[in-house]
C-alpha cells in the first residue's frame, strides 16, 4: 500500500488548474495550424491566424488563453493500492481555489443554480473518481467554459433509431450550436451506459488528445466520417464560414440496456483545456 499525503494533491491540482488555463496542449496547436494551413476561405484562415497568436501569447505571459476559466472539471483515476492521508475531495478543492488565486483566473462558479451568489474562489470543483489497478494517481484538470457547455445535449434514443440516429443527433447537435460555442469545436460523444453515464462519458472524450483516435476500428471510422460531415456545414471559425467547424470529434462507448440508445454530445470551443500530472 502506497501512502499518499492530500497535499500533494492539493499541490498538483493548483498547479494543473493555472498551466490547463494558459498553455493549450501539443495536440490542439497541431491540429489548429494544420486546418489553417488547409483553409481556403480568407476570414475562416485569419481568424485561425489569430487564434494562433492568442494562445502563443498566453503561452508567453502566462496568461489565460480565453478570459472564461471556466469551471474545474478533476478526473481522478486512483490506483487501489493508494491510501490517501487527508480528505480527497477537500484536497481537490483546496487546490481549485489555490490556483484560481495565486493564477489570477476568473472565478466563474455560484453557490446555488438560483440565487447565483457567487463563491469567490471557483469551487466547488466537478469531481470525478475512478479506482484502477496500481499504486498511482493519475490526475487530469480539464477546465471548462460555458458558452460552449451550453450548447451540449443528451437523447435517449431508441434502439430502432440505430446508428443513424446517432450520427443525426451529433450533427444536429452541432448545427445548433452554430457560432456559439466559438467554433472552431472539439466535439466529445458519449453512447452507451444510463442517461448519467452517457453525459459523463462525453466529457471525458474531451480530455482524450484530438490526435488519438478511438481504440475500436469501428468508431474510429465513425469519428473520421463524424468530423467530415461536421465540417461540411460550413459554420466554420466563429461562425463566419470556412472548412473548420470541427477540430476533432472524440467518441467514448459503454455498454448499455437492451431497450436503450444513450447519446450525450458536449462541445468544447478550440481552447480544449485539459492537462495531466502522475502523482
Amino acid at each position: 500500500m502506497r501512502e499518499i499525503d492530500a497535499v500533494i494533491i492539493t499541490q498538483t491540482v493548483k498547479k494543473l488548474c493555472i498551466d490547463a488555463n494558459c498553455r493549450l496542449s501539443d495536440d490542439v496547436k497541431k491540429c489548429i495550424k494544420k486546418s489553417c494551413d488547409g483553409e481556403v476561405w480568407p476570414h475562416a484562415k485569419e481568424i485561425l491566424e489569430r487564434i494562433v497568436e492568442n494562445y502563443e501569447i498566453a503561452e508567453k505571459e502566462n496568461m489565460p488563453i480565453c478570459q472564461d476559466t471556466g469551471m474545474a472539471c478533476v478526473f481522478l483515476e486512483i490506483g487501489q493500492d493508494v491510501h490517501i492521508n487527508g480528505d480527497i475531495t477537500d484536497a481537490v478543492n483546496e487546490g481549485v481555489r489555490q490556483g484560481y488565486e495565486e493564477g489570477y483566473l476568473r472565478k466563474s462558479v455560484v453557490r446555488d443554480p438560483i440565487d447565483r451568489v457567487n463563491t469567490g474562489d471557483n469551487t466547488p470543483a466537478m469531481i470525478y473518481f475512478e479506482i484502477v489497478p496500481g499504486d498511482k494517481i493519475e490526475l487530469t484538470v480539464a477546465p471548462k467554459g460555458f458558452g460552449s457547455e451550453n450548447m451540449s445535449k443528451i437523447a435517449m434514443l431508441r434502439p430502432s433509431d440505430g446508428l443513424q440516429g446517432v450520427k443525426d443527433f451529433v450533427i444536429k447537435t452541432v448545427e445548433e450550436a452554430g457560432p456559439n460555442p466559438c467554433p472552431p469545436v472539439v466535439v466529445g460523444v458519449g453512447i452507451g451506459g444510463t442517461f448519467d453515464k452517457a453525459a459523463y462519458l462525453a466529457k471525458k472524450a474531451l480530455i482524450r488528445p484530438v490526435d488519438v483516435p478511438n481504440s475500436d476500428s469501428f468508431y474510429a471510422e465513425l469519428e473520421k466520417e463524424l468530423l467530415d460531415e461536421i465540417n461540411k456545414l460550413g459554420i466554420g471559425p466563429q461562425g463566419l464560414g470556412g472548412k473548420t467547424t470541427a477540430l476533432a470529434v472524440n467518441i467514448e462507448k459503454y455498454p448499455t440496456h437492451i431497450a436503450g440508445l444513450p447519446v450525450a454530445v458536449n462541445i468544447n470551443c478550440h481552447v480544449t483545456r485539459h492537462k495531466t500530472e502522475v502523482i
